[in-house]
């Protein structure tokens, strides 16, 4: 891979991570028809993710921040409950066991667990089919027109309100199972499960930023799986290089593309991206039967 592919790809992945237009399409087609030699291209894989992972922290620090804070708060209640139960159970007593779920931050950090929870089960049993579909030009085209379908329902769908205190665990399944099937190439991520989050009636602002902090557990999942693979594959010093360059482009024009999606949903513009993605999808399938 040479650094002007690497600073290509990285691009790409910055804007179509965030955009709803699918970087694992957008980086499947680009090189099938380019053909584009990845030695190590796993690792490549993974440091644009983290590129673009970095981004979300910085962009929602606060809530992140919060979250994990009251994530540990949670775990140590947990073991209070646990020393409650054990007492009460000993000596026949009736202490009151403190509430687990008591503000917004500690149920959206139930939310994200939930959903965590379909997204890996789908994503590792479909493993093997997510690497062979991102080989051709017809499954990431297939997938371009859904994700334009699911643009398009977006955009129409009545004005929800939900917050973390009114989504249900059946909301996080769903947001989960959706961010799971949005590994295949061509199904956007953040347009397929923000999609999900307006049809199930999260608030838009919402929708978006569980969208992205969603992305957190699974690419950092992903990661850890991958990290077998990665270490069998022989890459030179050089072309790490090489890919760092990749990443910090990815994170750049990422920072851009967050900020440029909160308003975009917030303005119902997504029927511009629908086209474009049933375009892009309707090229890919006719590519693959031509080249």
């Amino acid at each position: 891979m040479t650094i002007f592919q690497s600073i290509l790809l990285g691009i790409v992945q910055g804007l179509t991570e965030f955009l709803p237009v699918s970087s694992s399409g957008h980086l499947a087609i680009l090189e099938n028809i380019f053909h584009v030699e990845t030695d190590g291209g796993m690792l490549f894989d993974i440091m644009l993710h983290i590129g673009t992972l970095v981004v979300v922290f910085l962009v929602y620090r606060k809530d992140i921040w919060k979250m994990i804070r009251e994530a540990v708060f949670m775990i140590g209640d947990m073991f209070y409950n646990l020393r409650i139960l054990i007492l009460n159970r000993i000596h026949k007593t009736s202490l009151k066991y403190k509430k687990m779920i008591r503000n917004s931050y500690r149920k959206f950090v139930l939310l994200v667990l939930i959903s965590t929870i379909p997204t890996a089960v789908i994503g590792y049993l479909g493993k093997k089919l997510i690497s062979d579909a991102s080989d051709t030009l017809l499954i990431p085209g297939i997938c371009l027109l859904i994700t334009a379908v699911l643009l398009l329902m977006a955009d129409t769908v009545q004005e929800g309100s939900k917050l973390p205190r009114d989504t249900g665990c059946r909301d996080a399944l769903l947001i989960g199972a959706a961010q799971g099937c949005a590994t295949l190439p061509g199904l956007s991520r953040s347009g397929t499960t923000i999609a999900v989050c307006l049809l199930c009636g999260l608030d838009r602002r919402f929708a978006v930023k569980y969208s992205f902090i969603l992305s957190i557990p699974a690419i950092l999942g992903a990661a850890v799986l991958e990290i077998g693979d990665v270490i069998s594959e022989p890459v030179s010093t050089q072309q790490v290089g090489i890919y760092a360059v990749g990443m910090i482009f990815a994170a750049l024009v990422g920072y851009v593309c967050i900020k440029t999606m909160l308003v975009i949903v917030r303005n119902k513009k997504f029927i511009y991206f629908s086209v474009y993605c049933a375009v892009v999808g309707v090229i890919s399938i006719g590519a693959h039967f031509l080249l």
